[in-house]
């Protein structure tokens, strides 16, 4: 059985659905594996524009697979070489939304926090557990969090494994919106359909621009976003969102 389900919900907009609901989707091996190569190949497709990521209803994913890691040693931990498969993902060229209904604990919540947007349910759960487990989070739990949310707000979820609800996540900078628990798919769905509408080179420049720009000084940021602009004027969808503009009708953007 696939891990990780593929769907194609409208024009341009891949959908990939966490797929092991007898584990609560939790994160093996196998799942970061599917994960990494789906995302790898969307990322090149210049067919696919936005990919929405999401879980079930009740469980977008509910942490690392604990079974497989429970008798695991340091070296063993270390030749899986986890981070490159995260690393998958993060480096995604295409925008991705996380979709997240109820719980999204440890490498779930860490998943959540690699996609560009979050729309989350009310109902849903943020939670770096892994202290409670004699651990700590190893794939972005302390370093994404504190840039999401500050240093005293990820002090306090990872030190006492405590989750926030939708709303909270929200308020601390967790989330980028939050609906109700049975919109949560379709509004992603609905954001990513407006972003495929957009023109994809401008789309790319922005997000790397834009992710790479936060560990830079204000002013290589500043010079990045600078060239980033001036490049997009070399595009056939600059011209043609302009003149669309001008003759005020809608614009066709084919990403050249």
């Amino acid at each position: 059985m696939d891990e990780v389900l593929i769907e194609r919900p409208g024009p341009g907009i891949v959908l990939l659905r966490l797929n092991r609901p007898d584990a609560r989707n939790a994160l093996n091996q196998e799942v970061r594996q599917q994960l990494a190569t789906h995302f790898t190949a969307f990322g090149q497709d210049p067919d696919v524009r936005c990919i929405v990521l999401t879980g079930g209803d009740k469980f977008f994913a509910a942490g690392a697979d604990i079974r497989a890691m429970a008798d695991a040693g340091a070296i063993d931990m270390m030749l899986r070489h986890t981070h490159r498969l995260w690393q998958a993902i993060a480096s995604c060229p295409k925008p991705v939304i996380a979709a997240v209904n109820g719980y999204a604990w440890g490498g779930g919540c860490e998943l959540a926090m690699h996609a560009d947007i979050i729309v989350a349910g009310e109902s849903a759960s943020f939670c770096q557990p892994e202290v409670k487990v004699g651990i700590m989070p190893g794939a972005g739990g302390t370093q994404r969090l504190t840039r999401a949310v500050g240093k005293f707000k990820a002090m306090k979820m990872v030190l006492t494994g405590q989750p926030v609800n939708g709303r909270d996540a929200l308020e601390m900078g967790l989330a980028s919106e939050v609906v109700a628990d049975a919109d949560v798919q379709a509004h992603a769905v609905e954001l990513a359909a407006q972003i495929a509408a957009l023109p994809p080179l401008a789309i790319a420049q922005i997000k790397e621009v834009l992710i790479a720009g936060q560990d830079a000084s204000l002013e290589t940021a500043l010079m990045l976003e600078r060239k980033a602009f001036q490049l997009l004027f070399a595009s056939r969808d600059q011209k043609e969102g302009m003149q669309a503009f001008l003759e005020k009708r809608k614009a066709n953007f084919e990403g050249r």
